[in-house]
């Protein structure tokens, strides 16, 4: 016997579903804001900051290829970012209302 559907209206507008939809939408934005501005910066600094990006720093490297190359590495921070506040604070917050999801009712 199939177990029931939950009622998805009622889940979306519990007040716990909204407090994790607003928590994580807000830090998301954060985090793409961030991640645009930083990755824009690598071809604005490569049109209008060529003799900085021009200078030398070891060997072949230049400013503009450390630049470039730090996009990864602030990538991988952005994603180990999320990864930790998910998994400290939004996991937390959806399990609870997934073990409660049978259980919340509303008004159709």
């Amino acid at each position: 016997m199939a177990s029931p559907q939950p009622d998805w209206a009622a889940i979306d507008r519990d007040p716990r579903f909204q407090a994790l939809h607003k928590k994580k939408s807000s830090f998301l934005w954060g985090l793409m804001v961030f991640s645009i501005v930083f990755y824009f910066l690598l071809p604005f600094g490569a049109a209008y900051f060529q003799d900085l990006f021009k200078v030398k720093v070891w060997g072949p490297l230049n400013v503009g290829l450390l630049f470039a190359l730090s996009e990864f590495v602030v990538a991988w921070v952005i994603a180990a970012v999320y990864a930790k506040r998910a998994n400290r604070e939004f996991d937390a917050m959806a399990a609870e209302i997934a073990r409660d999801a049978h259980n919340i009712k509303g008004s159709k």
